[in-house]
């Protein structure tokens, strides 16, 4: 990744990293997506049970070393080593749109713009009341663009939530499907759910069985370490997230982007 903390240039001087999204004026807004568009996430990775030969590691290569030896004639031969592969963990944002997510949906669509012009294994979800798959409209180099596609799918922009209900079709439809599975799974959401606790919380419980880490973005969090979940809604999803973060500032989207790494232990 380059490094989203990094100097880039005059665009970056006086940008507000640590003011929420929800009280930056236009101009700030505009900064902060320039800014957005020039990070470059590393996408959480796995090791595989498959080898591949190494100059050195933990795991010496028998086979490869027995080959080499007779190809010598018996002569004595430098120890040859192997090491796992690794691939890369499936990374899916899931982006709340509603009304109550209207002063920070449009940042966090820009980031997940970026995201997915990253790596390939990107998936990107939005909902409110249904679940809409924005991740072709984001394949755009445009950022605007981009967007703009996007925002024309989705149908119930700035409306009303259904949280559990939304995430119950993304693993009945998506996530049964390999989308999810063994990857990082972000919602970012105000946890503000009209619909059923139980439906929600049945939906966390199967979407945690799927993927190896659930990471939860809700941006009245804000600061505060000390953060305890008020709504109905984050109160039946907390015990299934394994990472909980704001995602309401440039800041809080940078610890999410040097976080990512480190989840693929």
């Amino acid at each position: 990744m380059g490094d989203p903390r990094g100097d880039a240039g005059p665009a970056r001087r006086g940008v507000p990293r640590r003011k929420s999204f929800a009280a930056c004026t236009p101009d700030e807004l505009a900064a902060l997506r320039r800014i957005m568009e020039q990070v470059r996430l590393t996408p959480p990775r796995r090791r595989t049970r498959r080898t591949r030969p190494s100059s050195r590691g933990r795991r010496p290569d028998l086979r490869r070393t027995v080959r080499e030896s007779l190809r010598m004639h018996g002569e004595p031969v430098h120890l040859r080593w192997q090491r796992r592969q690794v691939k890369l963990r499936p990374l899916v944002l899931v982006l709340d749109v509603s009304g109550s997510m209207a002063d920070y949906s449009r940042a966090l669509l820009q980031f997940a713009h970026s995201a997915r012009r990253a790596a390939q294994r990107v998936e990107v979800f939005c909902f409110g009341t249904r679940l809409t798959r924005i991740t072709v409209p984001l394949q755009r180099r445009s950022p605007d663009q981009a967007l703009a596609d996007a925002a024309d799918l989705v149908v119930d922009w700035e409306g009303g939530t259904r949280i559990g209900d939304c995430i119950d079709e993304f693993v009945r439809g998506w996530g049964r499907r390999g989308v999810c599975r063994g990857g990082v799974v972000v919602i970012c959401s105000d946890g503000l759910d009209r619909g059923a606790p139980d439906t929600l919380a049945t939906a966390m419980e199967r979407l945690g069985r799927l993927c190896h880490h659930i990471v939860w973005m809700n941006p009245h969090k804000g600061d505060d370490s000390g953060y305890r979940p008020q709504t109905v809604g984050m109160m039946v999803a907390e015990p299934h997230i394994d990472v909980l973060l704001s995602g309401h500032d440039l800041s809080s989207l940078t610890e999410l982007a040097v976080l990512l790494p480190k989840l693929a232990r």
